[in-house]
């Protein structure tokens, strides 16, 4: 369990630097350069997610059950993970209706995605992996919207044929990951193969 805190600190650390000192981020990527800062953020980032995945994995070893989640979470877990992907890729994909409603899709794909996991899991372990990014995602959803507010920030307007790729290109790689990635990189078949 340590090793999975020491990641979450620096990786989500790292994340919530605009969070919590944006105008110190703003200070230290003028001294040190755009590509310096992206650099040592990079770098923290990965370290950060190393650490994640490798105490995760021994935290699961011996897992510690708080409670043991009704089938059907598993079965709220998947539609919530399919509406994550979708999130996840309206972010990129542009003019979608997705990203002109929510403007931080992303973020709010990695609430949904925390939370399924919670619902769906009930050790100590996945508690304080996905509690810890829900937590996350809702403290940076609201300082982005707050940043909107501040800069006046203006989102271009979707498209059907823009949501329609969004929702495409998500669906897809949320049924990628829940019948074939998941087992193969994180050793759980959500989909009971």
């Amino acid at each position: 369990m340590p090793y999975l805190i020491l990641g979450l600190v620096l990786f989500l650390g790292v994340h919530s630097v605009r969070i919590v000192a944006d105008g110190w981020r703003t200070q230290m990527r003028a001294r040190l350069g755009e590509g310096a800062w992206k650099g040592l953020y990079s770098v923290a980032s990965v370290v950060g997610l190393v650490l994640v995945v490798w105490g995760y994995g021994l935290a699961r070893q011996q897992p510690v059950v708080l409670w043991n989640p009704p089938v059907g979470m598993r079965h709220a877990a998947s539609l919530l993970t399919l509406i994550a992907f979708v999130l996840l890729a309206a972010a990129y994909v542009p003019r979608n209706a997705l990203k002109a409603r929510l403007h931080h899709p992303m973020v709010l794909g990695v609430k949904v995605w925390a939370l399924a996991h919670l619902l769906s899991n009930g050790n100590l372990a996945d508690v304080v992996l996905f509690g810890a990014f829900l937590l996350w995602a809702v403290l940076d959803f609201r300082a982005a919207r707050q940043r909107d507010r501040v800069h006046h920030t203006v989102y271009a307007p979707g498209t059907a044929a823009g949501t329609g790729i969004a929702v495409v290109v998500g669906a897809a790689a949320w049924a990628g990951f829940a019948f074939w990635a998941h087992a193969w990189l994180i050793g759980v078949a959500p989909m009971g193969r």
